[in-house]
């Protein structure tokens, strides 16, 4: 993701990540009880995945979370004006990086003066799944995360 926020920034698309909780706590990471710690996580997270645009904290009761749906690694894309123009329940870099370059491209377009009218999408992206990668982030928040995810999941 910061490739694309990297790659979009000289068309003025801003980029931010929303820390909001530990979706598998375990004992490295566990469930937050503090906004001192909350922070602590989001700059563990920020060194651990090298995430490079601003990061954004929620309030420890997850307000703006709750607000956006609530699922563990959404994302969404707001306008020049503020309005959601994109909705994802799951962050894929290549669904995200194709909404933006469909929108920079509208952009461009109505700076021509074409008349654009908005209509609504609905579709299926796919996206990959790396199981090694998710069980290494689970074994990183301890011992414990790793274990109910097990029991939860098998």
């Amino acid at each position: 993701m910061n490739a694309i926020a990297e790659e979009f920034a000289p068309q003025d698309v801003g980029a931010i990540f929303l820390y909001t909780n530990e979706a598998h706590p375990g004992e490295h990471y566990p469930h937050l009880t503090s906004m001192r710690q909350k922070f602590e996580h989001a700059r563990a997270l920020r060194d651990i995945y090298g995430v490079s645009r601003p990061i954004l904290v929620d309030a420890l009761s997850g307000d703006c979370h709750l607000a956006y749906g609530s699922m563990p690694n959404m994302t969404w894309i707001f306008n020049s004006a503020g309005a959601p123009v994109y909705k994802s329940d799951w962050t894929d870099a290549l669904s995200v990086r194709n909404a933006i370059a469909y929108f920079v491209d509208v952009a461009g377009r109505r700076r021509e003066g074409q008349r654009l009218a908005p209509f609504r999408v609905e579709r299926l992206d796919y996206r990959t799944q790396d199981r090694e990668k998710f069980y290494e982030a689970l074994e990183r928040n301890g011992p414990k995360a790793v274990k109910e995810f097990r029991s939860a999941f098998g």
